[in-house]
């Protein structure tokens, strides 16, 4: 079992804990500079990154216009967080109820995207989590198009590749580089369990400075 497998369930795991486990690690690039809404408050996903790049184009294929966003949802496996980057084009939505009924049917944990997502009110009664910069009802037909598939991207302004870790939750979006995990992991662990003992001193009425004099975590 690969150390992601082990730690899939663990609902402790924030963003905020991820991003301080990063720092920890030397890894000070890895959050997004925007931060993507999720179309349901409260909502988290994490998963590795299965990437797709959009781009301009008016090209069109009539008998088979969506081949290539077919044949890369189908594509998705169990567990795979779908990373849409469209170098935050408004031209369309690049993703609505139907590809996330098809990305649920293929185990996938969520999506999320620098451009516009539509149908947002039918993802949300999905449950699929979506995060997204906006929200447009445009289709990409003949505005954008798949360019590349299971490539590295770049969202605000970080590198994601295929297989990377990805979390996203209310306050933004994490990349953990795959060749890192193990360490930044088991030291968002470690924070997880520290914090939970934090958590409890201070509602027990222990003093901001006793604690961080304690445990040096705030």
């Amino acid at each position: 079992m690969s150390v992601f497998e082990q730690q899939a369930g663990d609902e402790r795991l924030t963003s905020a804990m991820l991003s301080d486990a990063l720092d920890e690690c030397g890894l000070r690039g890895q959050v997004l500079d925007a931060r993507l809404a999720p179309v349901v408050p409260g909502s988290r996903s994490f998963g590795r990154a299965a990437t797709a790049h959009f781009a301009a184009s008016e090209a069109d294929e009539p008998d088979d216009p969506y081949a290539a966003a077919i044949d890369f949802i189908s594509g998705v496996q169990r567990g795979e967080l779908v990373v849409i980057a469209t170098a935050q084009s408004n031209a369309s939505a690049f993703w609505g109820e139907l590809f996330s009924a098809a990305a649920i049917g293929a185990g996938a944990v969520g999506v999320v995207t620098d451009g516009n997502l539509r149908d947002t009110p039918k993802i949300a009664g999905l449950g699929f989590p979506a995060f997204s910069r906006s929200r447009r009802p445009i289709d990409y037909r003949r505005r954008m198009a798949i360019t590349e598939v299971r490539g590295a991207v770049t969202i605000g302004g970080v590198r994601i590749a295929n297989g990377d870790l990805v979390l996203a939750d209310d306050d933004g979006v994490v990349v953990v580089p795959r060749a890192r995990e193990a360490e930044v992991l088991a030291a968002a662990r470690r924070r997880a369990a520290e914090e939970s003992v934090v958590l409890a001193e201070l509602l027990a009425g222990e003093t901001l400075r006793a604690v961080w004099d304690r445990h040096r975590i705030l």
